[in-house]
């Protein structure tokens, strides 16, 4: 309450007050001059000059009625505290962000982040995609649109589903599978819903053939991008149906399962079907989710001979759909630009781990062939790959930096050799060893045998070593829960096939066996100049 109105409501109390004392006084004189003259007047002069006083009193409580009295007291006696003390008043706390708020920024922040992620992938054209994505799922989030997608099996009924929403004729419908080959968007009117609703007809899942795969991804990329999924069937769900709908339920996607062409069968069977479908998703969906429709009912013939196609049944959806949106539209909202987000940086971050696993596997490439060439030049009794500790401190420090890891060259080395000592513990020396000794004697001379298996072994400790630290790096300088030894027995154990040992053994032939048997080949004898001309 301000200063001024509370000397207004202070002044008419006293003028109410004073009033009233005066009417007491002066309505008891009237009636008794009306009534000496004309006895039935003075009745009528009291009741009418009463209702008088009445409408004032009632204008003025009408000023005065929305205030709330007590802390209006309350606030007028702090505003005359802080006025004498000079206190400023203290700032009303801000109301807490709600949780579609929260999550909205959430989602901002998770686009900025994929902005900043995109700078670091050199393929142009998965850059640009990344960027167009982020910009198309802003500009969603800026806009508030609510985005159905219907979704299900090849001719389910789900053209039929959405003409019959939109109340015409939206998109092409008929018997056989595939009639609707890419997703198509329209807008949509609902009772009571004042935002815009977008609902897309997808094309149908599990369909054969190239084409169907294509039309089968291209419609789980819409089902996944949806605010509200509704999930088409025309009977019980197949398994091949319930895994794409656990898929989709698996990340949050929030869903109604829609049970289409019920026209189609007797009652009882309708109610079994549909006990069946709420039995099956009980875990995963509520009862009210699970809706029986008839789209596009089959036409009857009647007793005259002519055909009847009835109206659509699908109010028991439209009803769902409502309150569901009423309900939790801007949390579906939220949440869906919040996933959309995290989608994007999900496959961000794998576009970069690509890139880097492609360098770092070249830089473990490059230096497996350096290894085995140090060993070659100065050979030793037992292949130890502490003697490449040096080659593979320096690999090391360059998958760091592949992985934007810096590391000193004395945390290298220790690397290096906190490495050799784990493999040489885990008996992978000798096991790599025999490996490649059984592959190279069926390839090689046996004069030059030794000294090959040396270098070509420690090429591919050097190899099981690098690619042991490129899961280092990638986890975050982390060997994981079962630590360095899990890491290389499982990289040693990829490195066994038989497949790679040929190819690698074929590439070792080439660098390392072949320069070290010209080595050791012997030259032949210069001419003798001295000797005469025969």
């Amino acid at each position: 309450m301000t200063l001024t109105r509370f000397i207004v409501v202070l002044t008419g109390l006293c003028v109410i007050l004073a009033l009233v004392l005066w009417l007491v006084s002066a309505l008891q004189q009237l009636y008794w001059q009306v009534s000496w003259t004309a006895p039935f007047l003075g009745p009528v002069v009291v009741v009418l000059t009463l209702a008088l006083l009445g409408a004032l009193l009632v204008a003025f409580f009408r000023y005065v009625r929305p205030l709330d009295w007590p802390q209006d007291w309350r606030s007028l006696w702090q505003v005359t505290q802080r006025s004498i003390t000079g206190q400023t008043p203290p700032t009303p706390p801000e109301p807490s962000p709600t949780v579609s708020e929260v999550k909205t920024e959430a989602a901002g922040a998770a686009l900025e982040a994929v902005r900043a992620q995109v700078d670091l992938i050199r393929d142009r054209v998965a850059r640009q995609a990344l960027l167009d994505r982020s910009r198309e799922i802003e500009s969603s989030l800026a806009r508030g649109e609510l985005l159905l997608v219907v979704f299900g099996t090849g001719s389910a009924g789900k053209t039929s589903l959405v003409n019959a929403l939109l109340g015409r004729v939206a998109g092409t419908i008929g018997p056989t599978m595939g009639t609707t080959e890419e997703g198509e968007t329209y807008r949509l009117a609902l009772p009571e819903i004042d935002r815009a609703l977008l609902i897309t007809d997808t094309p149908g899942i599990l369909e054969a053939g190239v084409a169907g795969t294509q039309r089968d991804r291209q419609a789980r990329r819409l089902a996944a991008e949806a605010d509200l999924l509704i999930f088409v069937v025309e009977g019980d769900l197949q398994q091949s149906e319930l895994e794409p709908l656990q898929q989709l339920l698996a990340i949050g996607k929030r869903s109604l399962l829609v049970f289409n062409k019920t026209d189609r069968y007797p009652e009882a069977d309708r109610t079994a079907i549909l006990a069946k479908l709420r039995e099956r998703l009980a875990e995963q969906l509520p009862t009210a989710d699970i809706v029986p429709i008839a789209a596009r009912p089959a036409a009857v013939r009647l007793p005259n001979g002519e055909t009847l196609t009835p109206d659509p049944e699908i109010m028991p959806l439209i009803r769902r759909i409502v309150a569901v949106l009423r309900a939790e539209g801007e949390e579906l909202i939220a949440d869906n630009m919040l996933l959309q987000a995290q989608r994007l940086s999900d496959r961000a971050r794998q576009l970069i781990d690509a890139q880097r696993r492609r360098q770092a596997e070249a830089v473990v490439d490059r230096y497996q062939w350096l290894g085995a060439g140090a060993v070659a030049v100065t050979p030793i009794p037992v292949v130890d790959l502490l003697a490449t500790a040096a080659v593979n401190a320096q690999m090391i420090l360059e998958l760091g930096k592949v992985y934007g890891c810096n590391l000193s060259g004395d945390r290298a080395q220790e690397l290096a050799l906190s490495l050799a000592k784990t493999m040489t513990g885990l008996g992978i020396v000798k096991g790599a060893m025999g490996i490649l000794t059984t592959a190279l004697q069926v390839n090689i001379a046996t004069a030059i045998i030794s000294r090959a298996i040396q270098a070509v072994t420690a090429a591919y400790l050097t190899r099981i070593a690098g690619r042991s630290f490129i899961e280092y790096f990638r986890h975050d300088q982390d060997w994981g829960d079962g630590g360095i030894s899990e890491v290389v027995k499982k990289q040693f154990q990829l490195e066994q096939r038989d497949q790679f040992v040929k190819r690698f053994v074929q590439q070792a032939i080439t660098k390392v066996v072949q320069p070290i048997a010209q080595e050791t080949a012997p030259q032949p004898k210069p001419p003798d100049r001295t000797s005469p001309n025969p």
